[in-house]
């Protein structure tokens, strides 16, 4: 039977201990506590009702039409893309930067090609030219290997009409709410 050092076990020890106190002892809330939790209640940190804004004041924001709520970006073309993009794997997100990559996806009934798209947020304000969509189209060829292939013209317009679209029914379903 191996058996652990003593150092280990003194190791392991002192982890528990400081563990174990640190959740110990009494929690004092201030009124401040109280309602910061309440105003995170129906949203995050990072965007939503109560979400931190970096760049002024997220009602000022959305009576202008930004829909700010914490983004660097407008939060209904965020939030839209995200809904329209969900079927795609995301590599990557930046709220800050309003930038969307998504991984190669291929479609199961067509496995042999596969495509990926790029969103772009440009503006805090819901405009049509505040939103830019590049889709690129990949085949794979008799020996395996992936090669570009053309994407239809109106491809990334569609795409793009779909998340303005979803866009503006966020912020009517929000406009409805307040």
């Amino acid at each position: 039977m191996n058996r652990l050092p003593s150092t280990v076990h003194a190791c392991l020890l002192l982890t528990f201990a400081l563990t174990l106190g640190s959740c110990s002892g009494t929690q004092t809330t201030t009124q401040e506590e109280v309602e910061n939790k309440q105003e995170y209640k129906n949203g995050s940190i990072l965007g939503g009702a109560g979400g931190l804004s970096l760049l002024g004041s997220p009602k000022r924001e959305d009576a202008q039409g930004g829909g700010g709520g914490g983004l660097g970006v407008n939060s209904f073309l965020w939030r839209a893309s995200l809904d329209t993009l969900a079927f795609m794997p995301i590599a990557s997100a930046d709220p800050f930067g309003g930038v969307i990559l998504t991984d190669w996806y291929a479609p199961g009934d067509t496995p042999g090609e596969r495509f990926k798209v790029n969103v772009y947020i440009l503006d805090r304000q819901l405009r049509a030219d505040a939103l830019k969509v590049s889709v690129f189209h990949q085949q794979r060829d008799s020996s395996g290997t992936w090669r570009d292939a053309t994407v239809g013209s109106d491809t990334a317009t569609t795409m793009e009409d779909t998340i303005l679209t979803r866009a503006r029914q966020l912020r009517i379903g929000q406009t409805q709410q307040d």
